[in-house]
């Protein structure tokens, strides 16, 4: 039986344009999704390495189904292949998500050859993100506080005390945790609240210090809007 040492090499499957279009464009549009992100994004968690992470991807994703063009057998190995990949870096905002599956079906496009829908979704989409971000589409303006007060553990109960303070000072309050501190010597109260008009962070704390004899009292502001 002869053996055969040849090598054959699958590139012809394409042309070099088909690479370099795809490939370019799939860049192109990687690049216009990655500025609306960074001209969309509010928060303080604006990571760099992410934003250059989904033009890379939308180059990847492109590459990948150029390899895998119409063969069903090495699609399940690339299936395989890559899920042997694990990723630890948590996302923590829900449209970061979205952004990452945005550019997976523009890298998708571009390696199946779907040139004009590539970039046709690509405008559509970051013209809805962007119109969405200019009017501050489906905002609610509900800014709720969260309040941490320390207090001896083994000195009486302090719910009630500070509980008296919170019906004065907010418009409604609610327990969300409570919890031991420094090795059990400390109970700590977390509520969620929304201050009364005129009530300041810094007022309520001094009434808090008044009653839990000098601990920690911690009000953070605009919690749903800042990550913890």
């Amino acid at each position: 039986m002869d053996l055969d040492f040849g090598v054959n090499d699958l590139s012809g499957t394409f042309s070099v344009m088909d690479v370099i279009l795809a490939l370019g464009l799939a860049l192109i549009c990687s690049l216009v999704v990655a500025y609306t992100y960074r001209a969309t994004h509010r928060n303080v968690s604006y990571s760099q390495s992410y934003v250059q992470t989904l033009i890379i991807l939308g180059m990847l994703v492109a590459l990948i189904m150029l390899i895998v063009g119409s063969n069903i057998a090495r699609a399940f190995a690339l299936v395989g292949a890559l899920s042997v990949v694990r990723f630890r870096n948590a996302i923590k905002e829900t449209r970061d998500v979205g952004f990452i599956f945005l550019i997976m079906a523009i890298g998708m496009a571009c390696g199946t050859r779907f040139y004009v829908l590539a970039c046709i979704a690509t405008v559509l989409i970051c013209a809805v993100i962007l119109v969405m971000n200019r009017f501050n589409m489906f905002a609610l303006n509900v800014q709720r506080q969260v309040i941490k007060v320390q207090v001896p553990a083994d000195d009486g109960d302090y719910a009630p005390m500070l509980e008296d303070i919170l019906i004065r000072s907010t418009d409604e309050f609610e327990l969300i945790s409570t919890e031991t501190v420094r090795n059990g010597a400390l109970l700590e109260y977390a509520y969620t609240a929304r201050l009364k008009s005129g009530v300041t962070p810094s007022a309520l704390i001094e009434q808090l210090r008044g009653v839990n004899t000098g601990q920690k009292a911690t009000v953070l502001t605009g919690y749903d809007q800042t990550d913890m």
